[in-house]
């Protein structure tokens, strides 16, 4: 059975971790889009305020199986 994904492109941020962004990330992809099958940390940032880092940030390409429509 051969089947079709797409790749959309999320950012994420937590006051904790990079780890905590991206599980942030991914749950909330998963209340909006069905079939996720992987993602990719594209990118990952932290936010520096008064030389501290105060959030951690992540830009995730999610990875999800297209709908077959119900065939």
């Amino acid at each position: 059975m051969a089947s079709v994904a797409r790749i959309t492109t999320i950012s994420s941020r937590s006051d904790e971790s990079f780890e905590d962004a991206v599980r942030r990330g991914i749950e909330r992809a998963s209340e909006t889009l069905r079939g996720i099958e992987g993602a990719w940390v594209k990118d990952h940032v932290v936010n520096i305020k008064d030389g501290s880092i105060v959030s951690w940030q992540v830009n995730l390409e999610v990875t999800f199986v297209l709908d077959d429509g119900g065939q």
